[in-house]
């Protein structure tokens, strides 16, 4: 027997009638097509930021008055002035010592910004955009801080929810900006931020 006809006999077998199809499309249907992140979901999201298709840090904070100081480490490791900018409405804190800044010079300076949503399988940050929070900032500043809730932490891409209203834009971060176009050499920071710094309000990863 050829393939051929190997083919043939199993299609017009027992598990080509109707009601064969219809069971075997009913087991895939019911099948998890890939399983949540195990474990906690800061634990998972810290896990994917830290791979190196990512390339981001992290730290996480027990709450909102925390991350001034936690973006103020994270300045001194990188021995920055304390200036930052603040790219939309934030967490309700004192930012001193810091100073902010509404300059922000192109491929320098800090950028702080809050994403409304995050994916732990990925690490992904979702940023909403308005009139109130301008897109241009999150891709002009040299290193981008982004401050996230623990209780905005979802397992998957398709668990982010829907806005409540509908933002001038919406983009999603995976990572640092980066590119092979250039002489087939790994380019970082090419379309954007070369640095992605994230703080986590909330649990502490274990």
């Amino acid at each position: 027997m050829t393939a051929r006809d190997a083919i043939l006999a199993a299609l017009s077998g027992d598990t080509a009638t109707p009601d064969a199809i219809a069971a075997h499309a009913a087991a895939l249907v019911g099948q998890v097509e890939r399983p949540a992140p195990a474990g906690m979901l800061a634990e998972a999201f810290a896990d994917a930021l830290a791979k190196p298709s990512v390339g981001a840090s992290f730290d996480h904070v027990a709450n909102n008055h925390d991350v001034p100081a936690a973006v103020a480490r994270y300045l001194a490791q990188h021995a920055l002035p304390p200036l930052v900018h603040i790219a939309c409405p934030m967490i309700e804190t004192d930012w001193a010592p810091l100073a902010t800044t509404q300059h922000l010079s192109i491929d320098g300076g800090v950028v702080v910004a809050r994403a409304v949503s995050a994916v732990a399988e990925s690490g992904t940050l979702v940023i909403d955009t308005g009139p109130d929070r301008p897109m241009l900032a999150h891709f002009l500043a040299l290193h981008h801080i982004v401050i996230v809730h623990a209780a905005d932490l979802v397992a998957q891409l398709e668990d982010i929810p829907e806005p409540a209203a509908i933002p001038r834009s919406r983009f999603w971060i995976t990572g640092v900006s980066g590119t092979t176009d250039i002489e087939g050499q790994y380019i970082r920071g090419a379309h954007g931020p070369r640095f992605l710094h994230v703080i986590l309000i909330g649990p502490q990863p274990r």
